[in-house]
C-alpha cells in the first residue's frame, strides 16, 4: 500500500480524508457532508480497501457509494471489495465501465504480465454499477456533485465538482482524477487516450473552473485552479494550440 495517509478534517462543512495507495501512488478520497455519517469513497484503487475500512470505522461513517473519476486500475482496483463490504453501488461513466472487469484494456498489452502477477485471480465488476451518463448532477450522501464528462486521458473521465455557495477562499472542490494535476495533466498515450480530446477538455470545462476551486487530483498534491491557470504549462495557449503529441506525465 502506498504510504502517506493525509490528515482528515472539515473543509467548509465537508469532512475530507485522503490517502495514497498502490504502486502508482493514486489518491483515494472520502467525503461526507457536515452533520452526516454518510460518506462517499472516490477512487478506491490498488490496496485501498484496508485503509478505507479503517477510516470508516475510526470516524463512525456509513459508506453509501463509490464514485470513480475514471476506470484505470490504479483508481478502481478495490472498488469491488469496498462495494461488497458495504453493499453499495459503484458509479462510473459507461465508456469506462468495461475497465472494471478488464483493466488491461485501459493499460495496453505491455502491462498484461504485471497485471496478471498482481491479480492472478482476475477481476469482477461490483454487483451494482450505476452510470453517470445523462446526469448533470448527482445527489449522494447529502452532497450534490456537478458531473462533467472530460475525455482525453480515458473516454470515460469525469470531473466531480462540489459547490459551496459563498465559501471563501475555496468556493468548490473538484475531484479531477487524471485530467488535471498540480503542474501537469494525465497521459494520453494509453488505450482510450486522445490528445485532441484532452485539449478540448482543458480548453473547455477545465479552464471554465473558477479560480477559487480547490483541485483534488488523482495523483500528487492538492492545488487550486488559480495556481494551475497561472503555472500549469498544459493550460497555456502554447500547448492548447500546438500540434498533436502524447502529453502528460502520469
Amino acid at each position: 500500500m502506498g504510504a502517506g495517509r493525509r490528515p482528515s478534517g472539515r473543509l467548509l462543512g465537508v469532512f475530507v480524508a485522503s490517502f495514497v495507495t498502490g504502486p502508482w501512488q493514486a489518491n483515494c478520497y472520502l467525503l461526507a457532508a457536515d452533520g452526516s455519517d454518510d460518506v462517499v469513497i472516490v477512487d478506491p484503487g490498488m490496496d485501498a480497501a484496508p485503509t478505507v475500512f479503517a477510516a470508516v470505522a475510526e470516524h463512525g461513517l456509513k459508506p453509501v457509494a463509490v464514485l470513480a473519476t475514471h476506470g484505470h486500475l490504479d483508481h478502481v482496483a478495490d472498488a469491488v471489495k469496498v462495494c461488497a463490504e458495504y453493499g453499495i453501488p459503484c458509479w462510473i461513466h459507461s465508456a469506462d465501465r468495461h475497465l472494471l472487469a478488464d483493466p488491461i484494456a485501459g493499460l495496453g498489452s505491455d502491462s498484461a504480465e504485471l497485471v496478471h502477477q498482481l491479480y492472478p485471480d482476475g477481476f469482477t465488476q461490483p454487483d451494482e454499477v450505476r452510470l453517470y451518463d445523462g446526469l448533470d448532477t448527482l445527489s449522494v450522501a447529502g452532497m450534490e456533485f456537478t458531473l462533467v464528462h472530460a475525455p482525453g486521458h480515458t473516454q470515460g473521465c469525469v470531473l466531480l465538482m462540489l459547490a459551496y455557495p459563498g465559501g471563501k477562499p475555496v468556493s468548490h472542490l473538484v475531484l479531477s482524477g487524471d485530467v488535471l494535476f498540480a503542474g501537469s495533466i494525465g497521459r494520453t498515450d494509453l488505450p482510450g487516450g486522445d490528445i485532441q480530446q484532452m485539449r478540448q477538455t482543458l480548453a473547455g470545462p477545465v479552464l471554465a473552473l473558477p479560480d477559487s476551486a480547490g483541485i483534488l487530483p488523482g495523483h500528487g498534491q492538492q492545488t487550486s485552479m488559480a495556481a494551475e491557470r497561472a503555472n500549469n504549462p498544459y493550460l497555456s495557449q502554447a500547448f492548447l494550440g500546438r500540434p498533436a503529441a502524447a502529453a502528460g506525465e502520469r
